[in-house]
């Protein structure tokens, strides 16, 4: 655990890329495998699940510290970290004096002593925490509560992390990033193998491609060259996955690299319809009469424990094929992307009633795409897609050959009500912020949103708040309603689980409205006229 607390602090204490991947790979080289494969689960970004509530924590902290509760309040509102206050006040409480216990691994700590903490009653809990922080000095205490809490971030992207990975082992980015899709869990053989040489035999069969993301297209078309060079298809609305089908089975993942197969019983035929050595690159859709349905008419399956026929027939789905990444066996993505289309046409079409190949829009000009970009809304797709004909399949989101030509997002100009502390680096400053707009002379939340703003404007918008607090709710601060934001937003929905009966999609904040006076913002019924205009 030591030496996992020494690769964070050095990773939180720079901001050089190449300062981090050196950091990285020297953890990686000196640490066991088991307990490296526990740091590599958690550089890509995943978290344990939550063992035990905050407040819980918390809770024992004071106890055995003999805290008071408003001290405890004063310290979160100052530092804005629960982890933080308590291994303060843990470390307080000895004076500094670090403990004389040599402590015990990263991966020994989570598998004996974490993970059989959550069928444990509370008073099991409680002793465990309060033993295991006698052995650890401040920091590990820090990152011990994040690991309970399931709150733990570590400050690097899965890029970094995947970068410093492959160059401990010589490997190709890709074929590391490869062997980390899917049910990928951390042990000493899973961190063998990641860094072996060779895939060894018994290969996990249901393991996806890494996704290829396209970048937003800011500029004019025309500036990527002549319009024969580029395929382009529709953006269409739903959940992006890969229909992987190899030996006797077959599974459906998420972009998110969650296996998604069995919520989706009425694709079994499409995926069972390839033979093995086959991946499929496209989209899950709700679709119905040749047309796609609002993505919240495909929500409403989504997360349920039980698919009933009712539901089933509310919200059909299909597949919508973009790619074919995986043919007999043999990896395409080197390929040209008019090769894979053509091989993917002559796959796709006419095989299952659900699955459809992703159409190409055809047109002889960037402006006669651009005013068939202008119908997307109507026709229920976010806009266009421009992929380079000859372009790869490559990994992660790399500029250049794939692009996405969104329409234009809605806009709404809303008043800032409430406002809490981030997280990660922004822990300590209020950027999670909640606005609303009028409705019969009250002002009625509709939006969170924490990202669009500069640094500068954090800055004053975090000073301003805490000089203008009506009120506070644990983290949560009530504010006079004084400023307005430009918010944009990609989708809306009737919702009846918010107050305002709207949801909408992917909120951010666009700019902060100083020429605006709160009055000036926009109303449910602003909100509503969207709503029927989609």
């Amino acid at each position: 655990m030591r030496r996992f607390a020494q690769l964070y602090d050095a990773l939180d204490a720079t901001t050089s890329t190449n300062a981090k991947v050196a950091a990285m790979r020297a953890y990686f080289a000196e640490a066991p495998a088991a307990d490296a494969a526990w740091a590599v689960f958690f550089l890509i970004g995943a978290r344990l699940k939550r063992l035990i509530a905050p407040r819980l924590v918390a809770a024992w902290a004071l106890e055995e510290t003999g805290t008071a509760g408003w001290m405890f309040e004063e310290s979160y509102a100052a530092a804005g970290d629960v982890a933080e206050v308590i291994a303060l006040l843990i470390d307080g409480r000895r004076r500094g004096v670090p403990p004389a216990t040599e402590g015990v691994s990263l991966s020994r700590l989570i598998e004996d002593r974490l993970l059989p903490l959550r069928d444990a009653d509370e008073e099991r809990k409680r002793s465990a925490v309060i033993d295991v922080w006698s052995s650890m000095p401040a920091r590990e205490i820090f990152l011990l509560v994040k690991l309970l809490t399931g709150e733990l971030r570590v400050g690097v992207s899965r890029t970094l992390a995947v970068r410093a990975l492959a160059q401990h082992a010589g490997l190709e980015t890709r074929v590391v990033e490869h062997r980390l899709m899917g049910t990928w869990e951390p042990s000493a053989r899973a961190f063998e193998a990641l860094v072996a040489s060779e895939d060894g035999a018994g290969a996990d069969l249901s393991r996806p491609y890494p996704f290829f993301l396209a970048s937003p297209l800011e500029e004019d078309p025309s500036s990527l060259g002549p319009i024969a060079e580029w395929q382009a298809e529709w953006k269409w609305d739903g959940i992006r996955a890969q229909l992987v089908r190899r030996g006797s089975d077959f599974w459906l993942w998420s972009r998110g690299e969650e296996l998604i197969t069995a919520r989706f019983p009425d694709l079994a035929a499409v995926l069972g319809s390839f033979d093995p050595g086959t991946v499929l690159d496209g989209e899950v859709l709700a679709f119905r009469d040749g047309a796609p349905l609002p993505f919240s008419v495909l929500q409403r399956r989504i997360g349920r424990q039980k698919l009933t026929a009712s539901i089933l027939a509310e919200a059909p789905a299909a597949f919508m094929a973009y790619d074919l990444l995986e043919e007999g066996g043999i990896d395409l993505r080197d390929r040209p992307l008019s090769e894979r289309r053509e091989r993917l046409a002559r796959l796709a079409t006419g095989r299952a009633e659900r699955l459809t190949l992703s159409p190409e829009v055809e047109a002889a000009s960037w402006e006669e795409l651009a005013a068939l970009r202008r119908s997307a809304r109507a026709r229920g797709v976010e806009g266009l897609m421009l992929k380079r004909r000859s372009s790869p399949y490559q990994t992660g989101r790399r500029r250049g050959d794939w692009w996405k030509w969104k329409i234009d997002p809605y806009s709404i100009d809303a008043v800032l009500v409430y406002a809490q502390p981030g997280n990660g680096r922004r822990a300590s400053v209020l950027t999670d912020m909640t606005f609303a707009v009028w409705h019969e002379g009250e002002l009625l939340p509709v939006a969170k949103a924490y990202s669009g703003l500069t640094d500068e404007e954090i800055d004053r918008i975090d000073r301003w708040i805490r000089q203008h607090t009506i009120e506070r709710f644990g983290p949560v601060r009530h504010v006079e309603p004084a400023h307005v934001f430009e918010l944009h937003f990609e989708g809306i929905a009737e919702s009846a689980r918010h107050k305002s009966g709207i949801a909408v999609r992917f909120p951010r904040i666009a700019r902060w409205r100083t020429d605006k006076k709160p009055e000036d913002a926009d109303t449910l019924e602003s909100l509503r006229a969207l709503l029927r205009q989609q």
